[in-house]
């Protein structure tokens, strides 16, 4: 969009409340219920839906531009609703593409509905392409999904939770079935969300007993292992720019601090702004050297996507490396910011110090750094030989 302007979807007034809260949900640990609806109540959880049904018709890279400003108010809430984000993303690549299946999730995110992003498994590292979670067919060409998924967050909010799991048992099996199911008896939410940082994601651990998906929302039924198929495209495009854009969000904001801290703070020895100090200049230019190069990254490749470019299998290698690039800029440009600003920074009630913290998290996510570089690996030199 042309016109596209990042404050008339999250108004400057809007961004100031959610970050006043963001500290208690840190320091409480609670979900931030208050930013949730009033984000929804702003038409933020339908940014990705095409303007034909309700929603407001945004790309993906202006979905990124405004997560990133998200992010750069309250990280923990950007990444909660990042996993909103992520399907209703996945329901643009399909539109998009001519996909059908996906049109219950744009409707539904129009109607205030919450998606939750149920794909991690603990010690599953093939992620997408595999599951531990059984996928049993219930007769009525829907499934009963019965396993353990991590890291949900919305935890305390979702409406539906979308997920994957293994079927075994058909004729064509096995088979991963991607489905959709609500939040029933089945379904158990532990409150064990007790973490180091990035605590108002309340990403909490889901048990799933017999969880139904009727036919309606069973949206993908592929073989196990990499695949071409819409549904691993659009979930790996989507979740991979927008979380890069989440991290490159905080290092804005840390290098907004550092920089605020530098002017205001001044030397005893010289009487001077920390800004003029050549060995605190050179770390301020050097953590805007790294910020400088992600967002333009992130708005290409988003571009390509919503403008469906076919870089073929490039894609995989380009899309994790630059959450890779992004999360390993965001820790070094967090940590040179605690530098700058001093031991101050240390203490919990300062902003770079949840920060610093939140930043850890970003370790964690697919593709993580072996995944990012053996990508990148079979990219440039081929498979490993067997």
């Amino acid at each position: 969009m042309s016109t596209f302007d990042p404050a008339e979807f999250l108004p400057d007034d809007l961004l100031e409340r959610i970050r006043e809260r963001a500290p208690i949900h840190d320091r409480e640990n609670t979900f931030p219920a208050q930013d949730l609806d009033e984000l929804r109540a702003a038409g933020y959880l339908s940014i990705l839906v095409p303007t034909a049904r309700g929603g407001a018709g945004l790309g993906l890279a202006e979905a990124a531009i405004l997560q990133q400003r998200l992010a750069g108010a309250a990280p923990a809430t950007a990444l909660a609703v990042n996993m909103h984000l992520v399907w209703t993303g996945v329901a643009k690549v399909f539109s998009d593409r001519g996909v059908p299946g996906l049109e219950f999730v744009q409707d539904g995110a129009v109607a205030g509905e919450v998606f939750a992003f149920g794909i991690s498994e603990g010690g599953n590292d093939l992620v997408l392409f595999g599951s531990d979670t059984a996928a049993v067919p219930d007769g009525d060409d829907g499934y009963a999904f019965t396993g353990t998924k991590i890291f949900t967050s919305l935890a305390p909010v979702w409406t539906r939770l979308g997920l994957h799991g293994l079927d075994t048992t058909s004729p064509d099996a096995p088979q991963l079935v991607f489905a959709f199911i609500e939040r029933t008896d089945a379904v158990t939410t532990s409150d064990d969300w007790d973490t180091l940082g990035m605590r108002g994601t309340q990403s909490r651990t889901t048990r799933l007993n017999g969880a139904v998906a009727d036919a309606a929302h069973v949206v993908r039924r592929i073989a196990p292992g990499p695949s071409p198929d819409p549904i691993v495209f659009g979930i790996f495009s989507v979740f991979e720019i927008l979380l890069a854009s989440v991290y490159t969000g905080i290092a804005r904001r840390a290098l907004e601090l550092a920089v605020t801290t530098a002017q205001k703070r001044h030397s005893k020895k010289t009487g001077l702004a920390y800004s003029q100090d050549p060995d605190i200049r050179w770390r301020i230019a050097d953590m805007a050297i790294a910020y400088d190069a992600l967002p333009p990254q992130i708005a290409a490749l988003a571009r390509d996507v919503d403008e469906r470019v076919d870089h073929g299998a490039r894609w995989f290698p380009q899309l994790s490396g630059v959450k890779h690039r992004a999360i390993t800029m965001a820790k070094h440009v967090v940590d040179e910011a605690m530098l700058v600003a001093g031991g101050g920074s240390y203490f919990s009630a300062n902003e770079l110090s949840r920060l610093y913290r939140d930043v850890l998290a970003g370790a964690f996510h697919p593709s993580d750094p072996e995944s990012a570089h053996s990508t990148a690996a079979s990219a440039w030199l081929g498979p490993l030989e067997s």
